[in-house]
């Protein structure tokens, strides 16, 4: 088994070179580790397969399946109506597999002296309409913001839970792991990572995960909650998708079994994630 991590995160498993038996998974960040994860484990029960897996972003991922670069595009949003209407006239009939649930995370600095937002602030944080943390913490601070590329499901995903657009002064980063160390060195930062890259060690203490309430006076809830995950209370929580063509389905089949037996389903929840099965 061979690591490899540039501009995106890639697992190569040398097995057999049968493209009968090779898988290629592209797409969200926000589920690669995972990916990752469960690729080494199925490759330990089926050492015949090869399995290729990339992140760069959701939209990437799609697009590659349209191309026919991909047999798994993974995603952490559905299919919008230009790539829906793009596969129909294709003719590329798709698959769509929920194989689990995550939560997206809101991070600021460690020393940021509120434990929680409520989601109207946060709007106005990220759009842009409030471009300093006076108002909120009574200190003359900028506002920092720290998010995906338009291309990412997560970027796609917080925005259309907002009901805004995002401040043109955003810093955009390529995944996770920039956003977490762009919020750790910046008091006036603010971010989203996913839930399941904190839970899954990729947090050291030195930011804080906000706590959030849909209105003011509601309780606050943390993305870090398992029980209020699985009653569906969090605001930022969503399904996580798995695109195959109708040509891919048969070689992909063993991989998504897989996923979806006991090892699998116990290997989302120990990453951080949340199976399906347990809304």
């Amino acid at each position: 088994m061979k690591f490899v991590y540039m501009l995106v995160f890639a697992l190569i498993i040398a097995a057999c070179s049968d493209s009968k038996h090779g898988i290629k998974v592209k797409g969200s960040d926000t589920e690669v580790n995972l990916a990752v994860k469960l690729a080494e484990h199925f490759y330990e029960q089926e050492p015949d397969f090869s399995v290729s897996i990339s992140g760069g972003g959701s939209g990437l991922g799609i697009a590659s399946l349209m191309n026919g670069q991909a047999d798994i595009a993974n995603s952490s949003r559905p299919l919008n109506p230009e790539e829906d209407s793009l596969f129909k006239a294709r003719g590329i009939k798709l698959h769509t597999v929920v194989f689990a649930e995550d939560a997206t995370a809101i991070i600021v600095h460690h020393d940021f002296p509120l434990d929680s937002l409520d989601v109207p602030t946060l709007a106005k944080a990220m759009s842009g309409e409030l471009n300093n943390w006076s108002s909120i913490i009574g200190t003359n601070l900028p506002i920092t913001i720290y998010g995906r590329q338009s291309n990412s499901g997560t970027h796609s995903f917080v925005r259309k839970k907002l009901g805004v657009n995002f401040s043109r002064e955003a810093k955009e980063m390529n995944g996770n792991a920039q956003i977490m160390e762009g919020v750790r060195m910046d008091r006036s930062g603010i971010g989203y990572v996913g839930a399941g890259y904190i839970l899954d060690g990729g947090d050291d203490g030195s930011v804080k995960v906000l706590r959030i309430t849909e209105r003011v006076g509601e309780p606050a809830i943390s993305p870090l909650d398992k029980k209020a995950i699985t009653e569906g209370r969090y605001f930022f929580q969503r399904p996580l998708f798995q695109f195959i063509p109708q040509s891919s389905w048969e070689k992909v089949q063993p991989f998504i079994a897989f996923e979806q037996s006991a090892v699998g389903q116990e290997l989302i929840r120990s990453s951080g994630y949340y199976t399906v099965e347990a809304k």
